[in-house]
Order: structure tokens, then C-alpha cells, then sequence
């Protein structure tokens, strides 16, 4: 998203709409009008990302901050639909003239931040360091002491930030760690495999600008598809044939309420 983002880079936004639909509201501060005014005329310095959001940086400090969750986009060219539009920035002066929030389910959140704002939702104290930032000795001390189940773990925003559901199901299949093994239970030079092993995917993904699942929610600036579904080893997969092995069958189970899927075969339980 963040780089599919740029060309709106050095343009100026004109007007924000936030259209009126009757579905779910999302998140948004502050209130439209405050919103509205103080992004009026502003230039875009530049597009970030921060764990799983984007911040569009603008030239007076502020940031539009976009937490896309479930089924959010941020997109330059037109939409899947017109009927889940959120939010839309009219920029000039760059080849994207427009900055579109879209958003089917409503879970995501839209806000206009001050660096203070910023640095309180989105600092060291509300979440952890960068899954790809990260050096292996910090991942290690986060996670090898922990009673808990590791997949779980690795969703944990404030301990590493950044790590998807879909890509936790992948990282653990290739390094081959079953998800409900407890993060104790496994060696450090385990832990380095794993941190070698989320580096390469989640680097993977980016590069393919992520994964298109079968609802076909998920799509790149552009309203395109992205391809790294093409790659997926285990996630929904359950009931097939295991990519790696080529003979264990895909199991899906459920960990803190979210879909988890590995090979048993593959992913041992030890212990």
C-alpha cells in the first residue's frame, strides 16, 4: 500500500470528502469539519508505514494515518465499489489526483495526527519494534521466555509489530514450528530460524504487494490484485495435500479466535 501510494508524493490536497453511506462508520478523528480544514491546501511530503498502517505525511507536521484492519484499501485509482468509500483526498499537481479510503467491512480507522498524536498511538509504548527492523538478539529476548502459544505471540503488536494472521500460518510452516508449541518450548536457534524465516516472507509479500485471497477483498493502489496467494503453503489451505512435504493433509484450527493453518507432518509438536 505505502508504495503504491507515491505518485500522490509533492501534491497539494484541495478538498476531503467522507461520503454519507449507509453501512457501518468507520474511525475517524477529529470530527470531519476539523479534519477537513486543517488538510485543506496542504502538501504531501511523503507516504510511510508504520506496523500496519500508512501515514500519508503532509507539510505542516501532520499525518493521515490509515489502519486498514480486515478490509480496508488506500487507493489512487478507482475503487472496487463506490458504496463502501470512505474517505477521498482531490490532490493536484501530481500524475494521482486522488487519494481514496475504502473500506467494505468498517473496521478500519481514518485519523489526522500530530506528531505528539503520532508518537502516543503509534510509539515504542503502544507498539513494538518492526517485524523487519528487528535483529535477531531483540526478537529472541521478546519471545523465548513467553508461556504462551506462539502463534498467537507473534500477532502480538506490542511486542513485534507488523506481522499479519495469513503470514504468521506461512512463517511458522517454513520454519517448520507447530503453532501451539509454547514460545518457551523453543530453542534460540529455533527463534533465529523463525526470525530468518519472517524476514523472507514478509519481504516476499511486499514485493508481490501482498495477497488476494478468495473474496477478492484485498487489492494494490491501483484496484489490483497482488500475488503472493500464489505462494501460500498452508494458509486456507485446509484439506489439502501439504505443498512442502507432499504428504501430510493441511489442518486448520482456531487460536485466539483467529484461523490457523499447518501441516502436521511438517510442523511436529515437541514435547
Amino acid at each position: 500500500m505505502r508504495r503504491g501510494l507515491l505518485p500522490l508524493v509533492n501534491g497539494i490536497i484541495d478538498e476531503i470528502e467522507f461520503p454519507d453511506i449507509p453501512y457501518r462508520p468507520i474511525q475517524c478523528t477529529p470530527d470531519i469539519p476539523t479534519f477537513q480544514r486543517r488538510a485543506h491546501g496542504r502538501s504531501i511530503l511523503g507516504i510511510d508505514r508504520i506496523a500496519k498502517r500508512v501515514l500519508v505525511r503532509l507539510d505542516n507536521g501532520d499525518s493521515i494515518v490509515m489502519q486498514p484492519k480486515m478490509a480496508g484499501l488506500a487507493l489512487i485509482a478507482d475503487p472496487p465499489s463506490l458504496q463502501h468509500v470512505r474517505m477521498v483526498a482531490h490532490v493536484r499537481g501530481v500524475s494521482a489526483s486522488r487519494l481514496i479510503y475504502w473500506d467494505r467491512r468498517g473496521l478500519g480507522t481514518v485519523h489526522l495526527w500530530t506528531p505528539e498524536q503520532c508518537a502516543a498511538h503509534l510509539g515504542p509504548d503502544t507498539l513494538g519494534p518492526d517485524a523487519l527492523a528487528i535483529d535477531a538478539k531483540e526478537w529472541i529476548d521478546r519471545f523465548v521466555s513467553l508461556n504462551r502459544p506462539v502463534k498467537p505471540a507473534l500477532l502480538d503488536q506490542k511486542r513485534v509489530a507488523g506481522i499479519g494472521n495469513l503470514y504468521a500460518s506461512e512463517i511458522l510452516h517454513r520454519a517448520r514450528v507447530h503453532p501451539c508449541q509454547s514460545c518457551s518450548e523453543i530453542s534460540r536457534t529455533r527463534w533465529i530460524r523463525i526470525h530468518q524465516v519472517m524476514r523472507e516472507i514478509l519481504s516476499e509479500a511486499i514485493l508481490a504487494e501482498g495477497s488476494t485471497l478468495g473474496d477478492g477483498t484485498y487489492r494494490n493502489a491501483v484496484n489490483g490484485e497482488g500475488g503472493y496467494q500464489s505462494q501460500h503453503r498452508v494458509y486456507a489451505r485446509d484439506g489439502e495435500r501439504c505443498g512442502t512435504c507432499e504428504k501430510g493433509i493441511v489442518v486448520r484450527i482456531v487460536q485466539a479466535q483467529r484461523s490457523t493453518f499447518f501441516c502436521p507432518r511438517c510442523q511436529r509438536r515437541k514435547g
